[in-house]
């Protein structure tokens, strides 16, 4: 009976020691339940529903949304920027909008980490700035809506990447840039350039200024319409020396200047240091009073005429060996007494060079290379004071060919043109340009084939003048004042003139195409400037002006995109 009895109760035990495990189990699930994360709720400054957030008057973008909302929705909030990675824990996003919030500058990614995100609104804030990769990253997006920024025209600078296939799908929808002040200038020429070959919708928008834009569609707008590229010349190296002349010459492939220094008699020679970024100097000719050092490379020998107003002038050659220049000739001191300009040139393969004498009693003299040595073959001018000359080339009505003249200017009559004469070999049939007394020197440029001068003068009035076939017309002038030299010269498309001053800044103009004239861009300052050089190395361009009275100056010719 009683063996019976606890067969029964051990038999009732299983069921109970069954019962504890599957308490005990439950227990252990349930605390482990309770371990799991809970789900984000709703932020306070935000009203909720399943799948919707809207927040109003937040002071920053909260990091805790419940993740399945898929639209979420800004009103007067108090943020100030929309920073990078703002939304990377709310993946799931499909909208997202702003509407009159404070926040006045979108970052770079700042929408990175929505992949679904299709429908993208930023409405009535004060933005001021959008990165230009604000919107990378968002693959998905099919309408984009930017409207009613705060601001006055020309605040506003939109510098999203919207050419970038990766941010803005070709599939699109209408993109809605309406209610903005849009200032055409040139940081809006990359928007035109987008609207003209894009294959989104946009809906149309109207420039507010400036004036000769008004109420313009933009759509209707070109990049031929935006002329954003300027261009300056920056300071870029000071030379502790006064100078003259200044010439720059290519020798055995590479480039070197060339300087007059008139108070230590020296021929300064610079080259390039392409580890520095700098000139240096690389070598020097010593002489006394020195006015002109004239570079001439004829095949592959470099040669440097020196001219001196006292001590008499000089030919050098360079001595490859010897690493030196060595005085191989002097130039004969009865015809060039007093020199002040040396002009080399080509005609017919055979070299010349021609030195314009200021003496009472010297002569403009061309000299002609012969193989060994240059040697006298003809004077132009004596007893004439000759300051300046120049060697050009122009077509003489009726003929069809460029023929080479000289132009010499002198302090005693106007300035003279002499024409070459093939049949004799000399410059004959000499005429003068009318009404140009007192022209310190000529100098000559081209622009789409047409020959121009500009003229030099002291006191007064500067010219430039166009040749018309018989003769050189007047088209502009420009105002003296102390002027020396008025120098053409052409950097890659941009032809400037810079006239210098002794008495005020120098002027440097810039040849407008439309008008076809100069027209007044930037001043230099500049003591008693004497010449002007363009020097071109490694792509880069410089500016040498040489001084009188004060350092000699090296400008950067820097090319700026206003629509960058």
């Amino acid at each position: 009976m009683e063996s019976e009895r606890s067969k029964r109760m051990g038999n009732a035990c299983i069921p109970l020691k069954r019962i504890a495990y599957f308490l005990c189990l439950l227990s252990a699930l349930l605390l482990t339940e309770g371990k799991k994360p809970a789900k984000p709720k709703c932020p306070a400054v935000c009203t909720c529903t399943k799948d919707n957030a809207l927040c109003e008057n937040a002071r920053s973008i909260p990091r805790t949304v419940p993740p399945d909302v898929i639209s979420l929705s800004f009103v007067r909030s108090g943020f100030t920027e929309i920073s990078e990675g703002s939304f990377l824990f709310t993946p799931s996003l499909q909208l997202l909008l702003f509407t009159s919030n404070s926040f006045d500058v979108i970052s770079d990614d700042a929408f990175i980490g929505l992949p679904h995100l299709e429908y993208l609104f930023i409405e009535n804030n004060n933005i001021k700035s959008i990165s230009r990769h604000t919107f990378r990253g968002l693959k998905s997006l099919i309408h984009l809506q930017i409207m009613g920024y705060n601001v006055k025209p020309g605040k506003v600078i939109l510098h999203m990447l919207i050419a970038d296939v990766e941010v803005m799908p070709v599939y699109i929808e209408p993109l809605d840039l309406r209610g903005n002040s849009f200032n055409c200038d040139c940081k809006l020429k990359w928007l035109v350039e987008w609207l003209s070959h894009t294959n989104a919708t946009v809906e149309d928008i109207y420039c507010e200024g400036p004036p000769e834009y008004k109420k313009r569609k933009i759509n209707s707008l070109s990049s031929k319409d935006f002329d954003c590229i300027i261009t300056e010349f920056a300071k870029s190296q000071d030379l502790p020396y006064q100078s003259l002349s200044i010439d720059t010459f290519s020798y055995l492939n590479d480039e070197y200047v060339v300087i007059a220094q008139p108070f230590t008699g020296k021929c300064i020679f610079l080259e390039w240091d392409h580890v520095e970024k700098t000139f240096r100097n690389y070598d020097n000719i010593t002489g006394t009073s020195t006015v002109v050092c004239k570079p001439i490379v004829i095949e592959t020998q470099l040669y440097v005429i020196v001219a001196q107003l006292f001590g008499g002038s000089h030919i050098y050659k360079r001595d490859s060996f010897a690493n030196k220049f060595i005085k191989i000739q002097d130039i004969e001191i009865l015809k060039i007494r007093k020199p002040n300009d040396i002009e080399t040139f080509k005609i017919e393969n055979n070299w010349y060079f021609v030195v314009a004498d200021s003496s009472k009693a010297g002569f403009t003299t061309i000299y002609k290379w012969n193989g060994n040595g240059f040697y006298s073959h003809q004077s132009l001018h004596a007893w004439y004071r000759d300051t300046d000359v120049e060697y050009l080339e122009i077509i003489r009505t009726p003929q069809t060919l460029r023929t080479p003249h000289l132009i010499l200017s002198s302090s005693s009559q106007r300035p003279v043109i002499y024409q070459w004469n093939k049949a004799t070999q000399l410059f004959t049939n000499q005429t003068d340009i009318p009404n140009m007394e007192d022209v310190y020197a000529v100098k000559h440029f081209s622009v789409k084939g047409d020959v121009y001068i500009c003229l030099t003068r002291f006191i007064g009035d500067s010219k430039v003048m166009k040749w018309g076939g018989s003769s050189f017309q007047d088209i502009q002038r420009m105002p003296s004042r102390g002027s020396m030299v008025f120098q053409p010269l052409q950097i890659n498309n941009y032809q400037y003139a810079i006239l210098g001053s002794d008495y005020s800044f120098t002027q440097v103009y810039n040849w407008d195409a439309e008008k076809a004239k100069f027209v007044k861009f930037q001043e230099l300052n500049v003591q008693a400037p004497r010449s002007f050089t363009h020097v071109s190395i490694n792509k880069r361009n410089f500016l040498f002006a040489s001084s009188f009275k004060g350092n000699t100056q090296i400008y950067k010719h820097v090319i700026v995109d206003l629509s960058a």
